[in-house]
């Protein structure tokens, strides 16, 4: 891997100069980021997975929730007030009131409160993977805004060296037209040449920048774009692991289907919750009194539901059926993960058969074949069609060239979002 701010050349003619100097008046108060710095950078600014993580911390919380004991319940009373005066009695109208208290608590078998933590904790292992394969899916939307930048800077530099190259060959016609070498319609024809030139460079410069805003934007910054830069590898690699060792660590690693997973084992969990639920739980009570003329005095009761008619049989189908729903979804899931890797490595494959000719013949072909037709042409040995003609082909091999790496950075990218992690820089 070559990278993109070093100098990749092709036998003679060099393809890519330092594209750390662009933009030359601003240099000195660039910052360049690699792709891991970007990255980092990302997971500690980017707002809507900060705003994603949130519902980890609101599913530990719905743990404590689901863990707290029923509350004891209370009860103090006074009865018998005296509300009539009798004859010939003094009025007493506290005389006879009885007083007394009691207390009474709810006592839940089968289990309850501990299966109820226990779905409250697959909930938060659910809101935890599904918030990692949100940040896989938004890191894969950061990693083609990097791409993009790349292959911007790339073909601003293309932009500007064939735009100086131009000029260089502006200034030798003009010297042979003084010699009387060259045609005033040749010149001329040159010169109308170099509008395409010209168009292409500020086109880059644009694209450059726009590729930029949108990466400031997904990491949530301010920089000026004249101080933002990005440097990387822009270059492919020629090796390629098996498929089925993608298939394999994606199983393993994506996050969506550990969620699915997760989701299968929270449905079990709670048809053990909701069988539960449909039994009985004994409420106990103690309570304490005074009924004048007798002394004070204790009792004990224990009351609890009659499960006769509602037994919970609802929520108990309702649950098992949902355990099959689950595991439905989580096969569906399955089957998702290995299309997806199976799509993205083929992408890759053909990206890759269409690379390998480029680099290794196609490129220096037309760099070697624009140098031999513009020293022939120089000299009188070629006509300026063939002249032209050399130079466009030179330039549309440089741009297919530079957006074949951009499909293959395009697919590493897809792959890695297939597979769940990053198995390709």
């Amino acid at each position: 891997m070559t990278e993109i701010t070093g100098k990749l050349t092709f036998q003679r003619l060099p393809l890519f100069f330092p594209l750390a100097c662009v933009f030359a008046n601003y240099a000195h108060a660039q910052t360049s980021f690699t792709w891991e710095q970007i990255r980092d950078k990302f997971k500690q600014t980017n707002p809507t997975l900060l705003s994603d993580a949130v519902n980890i911390d609101e599913a530990r919380a719905q743990e404590i929730t689901a863990y707290l004991r029923p509350n004891p319940n209370l009860s103090l009373f006074a009865d018998q007030f005296t509300v009539f005066k009798t004859p010939n009695t003094p009025y007493r109208p506290l005389a006879g009131v009885d007083e007394g208290g009691s207390i009474s608590y709810l006592h839940e078998r089968q289990h309850k409160r501990e299966l109820r933590r226990e779905a409250a904790q697959e909930g938060t292992s659910i809101a935890t993977s599904t918030h990692a394969d949100l940040g896989r899916t938004l890191l894969y939307t950061l990693r083609a805004a990097f791409v993009n930048a790349l292959q911007a800077k790339a073909f601003f530099e293309i932009a500007k060296q064939d735009l100086a190259y131009w000029d260089k060959e502006i200034a030798i016609s003009r010297d042979r037209l003084k010699a009387g070498d060259l045609a005033k319609v040749d010149l001329d024809r040159i010169l109308l040449q170099r509008a395409q030139y010209q168009s292409d460079f500020v086109n880059a410069q644009v694209n450059l920048r726009t590729a930029k805003i949108a990466l400031l934007m997904l990491l949530n910054d301010r920089t000026p774009v004249e101080k933002f830069d990005v440097t990387g590898p822009y270059d492919f690699s020629n090796t390629l692991q098996p498929l089925e060792q993608f298939r394999q660590t994606a199983m393993d690693t994506r996050p969506d289907l550990k969620a699915a997973f997760e989701t299968v084992v929270q449905a079990r969990t709670n048809n053990k919750l909701a069988i539960a639920n449909g039994t009985s739980d004994p409420t106990f009570g103690f309570d304490i009194g005074r009924d004048p003329p007798l002394p004070s005095f204790i009792g004990f009761n224990v009351s609890f539901d009659l499960r006769i008619f509602d037994k919970n049989q609802g929520e108990k189908l309702r649950t098992k059926l949902d355990i099959d729903r689950t595991e439905k979804a989580r096969m569906a899931a399955e089957a998702q993960v290995l299309s997806d890797v199976d799509t993205a490595y083929a992408t890759i494959a053909s990206t890759l058969d269409l690379l390998r000719p480029y680099k290794e013949e196609y490129l220096p072909q037309s760099a070697e074949v624009r140098d031999i037709v513009t020293f022939s042409y120089q000299h009188g040995g070629a006509s300026l069609l063939d002249f032209l003609d050399a130079q466009q082909a030179y330039r549309q091999t440089q741009i297919a060239y530079v957006n074949l790496i951009q499909s293959y950075l395009s697919a590493a990218g897809q792959l890695n979002l297939a597979v769940g992690r990053e198995v390709i820089q």
